[in-house]
C-alpha cells in the first residue's frame, strides 16, 4: 500500500462553451477531482476573479486552487489532469499561449518533489509569479514551504502583492 501524496492543483477557466460558462468547467473539474482515482479531494479555496496574463482582449478568469492527496505518480495525475481538461472540450494544440481557455489545471506541487522532465515540472515554474494561483494556495497552505524556493506559500504571495 502507497502512502498518498499531498498534491496542489490550479484551476482556471474564462471561456463558455457548448459544455458551459467558466463557474461550470471549474465545477466539473472540482467533481472529476473529487471522483479522480487512488486519490482524495481534500480542499478547494475560494474561486477568485482575476485578470488574464498575456493577450488581454480575452475575459477574465476564474481561478482557484485544490489540495488532493494521491497515491498517483505525478506523471499519472498530469494524465488525468490533461483528460478532465479535453473533457471540458480544451484542446492545447489549437490555442494561443495564455490565451483563453475553457479550463486549464495546471500541477502546482506534489510533495515535496522537485521534477524536471519533458512536459512535467513541479514545483509548476512559474508559481512564485503568479497571485492568481498564491492567493488561492495560500488559502490551502500558507505555511508550506515551496521545494527549491526555500520561502512559504505566504511569504512568496506577499512577495508578489508588494511588488504590484
Amino acid at each position: 500500500m502507497h502512502i498518498p501524496t499531498r498534491a496542489y492543483i490550479a484551476l482556471g477557466s474564462n471561456l463558455t462553451s457548448g459544455l458551459g460558462d467558466p463557474r461550470s468547467h471549474i465545477q466539473a473539474a472540482l467533481d472529476a477531482l473529487a471522483r479522480l482515482d487512488r486519490s482524495h479531494l481534500r480542499a478547494a479555496s475560494t474561486i477568485i476573479e482575476t485578470d488574464p496574463i498575456g493577450p488581454q482582449d480575452q475575459p477574465r478568469y476564474l481561478n482557484a486552487v485544490v489540495a488532493i492527496d494521491t497515491t498517483l505518480e505525478p506523471r499519472d495525475l498530469l494524465d488525468r489532469l490533461l483528460e478532465i481538461e479535453r473533457s471540458r472540450g480544451r484542446d492545447r494544440t489549437r490555442e494561443q499561449r495564455w490565451g483563453p481557455r475553457t479550463l486549464d489545471l495546471d500541477l502546482l506541487l506534489y510533495g515535496d518533489l522537485q521534477i524536471q522532465e519533458p512536459g512535467l515540472i513541479v514545483p509548476h515554474p512559474r508559481l512564485a509569479e503568479r497571485l492568481f494561483v498564491l492567493a488561492p494556495l495560500e488559502e490551502l497552505a500558507p505555511d508550506l514551504v515551496v521545494p527549491g524556493l526555500g520561502q512559504t506559500v505566504g511569504q512568496l504571495a506577499a512577495r508578489r502583492r508588494s511588488a504590484l
